[in-house]
């Protein structure tokens, strides 16, 4: 098992440096290219929102995230210094009178590539979960 914590003061070099690392692990333990592709768009995504809607691109708010990898899973913990949000409240991006709004397609994006994507009150932390998939074994006849 492999657990790490950061402290995000900025949107640049500190993230990508959370991100390799956590990238650098998911690979050592062997999972694929579309795997890591899934947590990297994801963690991506997460930590932009927590910059820019979290802390309202604040510098003096930080950004902690904490990410342990094993062999079965990946969790990612992305918490910022906001005052957190409904998830709900957020409209549909697919809906007919959404779909020209820009914003609100991160939580989907989230949501399509991990496993579970878990908002944690009052909305300020978020669990992103990414499950191996087992490897599919041929049945006797």
């Amino acid at each position: 098992m492999h657990r790490k914590r950061f402290i995000l003061r900025s949107d640049s070099d500190e993230a990508r440096e959370a991100q390799a690392s956590l990238l650098e692990a998911v690979e050592q333990r062997g999972y694929g290219p579309s795997s890591c592709f899934a947590i990297r768009l994801a963690l991506e995504e997460a930590l932009s929102n927590a910059f820019k809607h979290g802390n309202r691109n604040d510098p003096a708010k930080v950004v902690r995230i904490e990410f342990i990898v094993d062999d079965a899973q990946v969790v990612i913990d992305i918490e910022d210094e906001g005052e957190g949000f409904d998830p709900g409240s957020v409209p549909d991006p697919t809906e007919e009178e959404n779909l020209e709004i820009p914003s609100g397609r991160g939580i989907v994006l989230m949501k399509s590539f991990m496993s579970d994507v878990r908002f944690e009150p009052p909305g300020n932390r978020v669990r992103l979960v990414y499950q191996r998939e087992q490897p599919r074994t041929a049945t006797g006849s």
